[in-house]
């Protein structure tokens, strides 16, 4: 999978585009329908195939001050991506330029950077107010040389499946609901930084990930299953563990951090990317009266990670 920074002309003899465009927040289920469309179109064709998507995020540019949670930052879609995805990754920085382009440019942007089709949702909006909707595509995108093929919702659990359905069901802890719009379960990913090792000290070391968004879709205390440890696993092995997603009020902690100790592990993960995925919500982040109440805590909460963990 390629990365591409904007939208250029295309190169004499090089193939065009068949591109899904959103923010694909999460790569749930809908998106994978989207991408998988674009896939087959883009073979069918002898085009490339595009996923289309923009940062910072449109919900963010707006709202700076209280942006919507974020499910995945950028580093976590690319990896999503990059499994089964698309040839060419595009991320158009959103700016004011971006959303000022009325329908028509915003189109023509499109033709004149190689995409030759679109795949996008029934509530597909762009541009301007929101001027360039599937409706819009539909009626004007085959005269300026773009084919347009509009998906229709995509159902789970009796409702559609979106990124805001997903917030809320992590909101409220229902990580197995979430997993099933997703297709998978929640995870964050990110390269481990050296913290204050306070766990360490008290018996838990863990692996610290910033997390790169600037809020959480969710906090608490998590059994976790851990990827990329090394030391011997494969890329693939998953150990388990327990995490916390939260600010640590006890030892007065401010920003949020993703820590979480691995099970029966014993090597140094500074500067690996890991993937922890979340299977269970444990119970809410606690400020303790003493660290020693907190290590109390923490011992019954690695049982029960551990309980869950054998469970599933």
């Amino acid at each position: 999978m390629r990365l591409l920074r904007r939208l250029r002309a295309r190169a004499a003899g090089e193939a065009g585009y068949v591109a899904t465009i959103g923010g694909f927040d999460g790569i749930h289920r809908g998106h994978r329908l989207l991408i998988d469309r674009a896939r087959r179109q883009a073979r069918s064709l002898g085009l490339q195939s595009m996923v289309l998507t923009f940062e910072p995020l449109p919900k963010e540019y707006f709202a700076p001050e209280n942006p919507p949670a974020r499910l995945t930052n950028f580093r976590e879609r690319w990896r999503l991506l990059e499994r089964d995805g698309p040839d060419v990754l595009c991320a158009l920085r959103f700016n004011d330029l971006l959303r000022s382009m009325g329908a028509l440019q915003f189109a023509r942007m499109l033709a004149a950077g190689g995409v030759q089709a679109v795949v996008i949702g029934h509530d597909f909006r762009a541009g301007y107010k929101g001027e360039a909707s599937a409706e819009w595509f539909l009626r004007e995108g085959p005269a300026l040389g773009l084919a347009v093929d509009v998906v229709p919702p995509v159902l789970g659990d009796g409702m559609r499946i979106g990124s805001g359905v997903i917030r809320t069901a992590l909101a409220q802890g229902d990580l197995q609901g979430a997993a099933r719009l997703l297709g998978r379960h929640y995870s964050m990913r990110g390269r481990v930084v050296l913290g204050e090792q306070l766990g360490r000290k008290l018996g838990y070391p863990t692996a610290n990930l910033r997390l790169a968004r600037r809020q959480a879709p969710m906090n608490g205390i998590f059994a976790v299953r851990v990827r990329g440890a090394g030391n011997g696993h494969g890329p693939g092995a998953a150990l388990g563990g327990v995490a916390s997603l939260g600010t640590r009020p006890t030892v007065g902690g401010r920003t949020p951090l993703l820590e979480a100790h691995l099970f029966d592990f014993a090597g140094d993960l500074y500067g690996r990317e890991i993937e922890v995925e979340f299977v269970a919500r444990l119970r809410d982040e606690l400020r303790f009266d003493t660290v020693d109440a907190m290590v109390v805590q923490m011992h019954r909460d690695a049982q029960d990670a551990r309980a869950v963990l054998a469970a599933v």
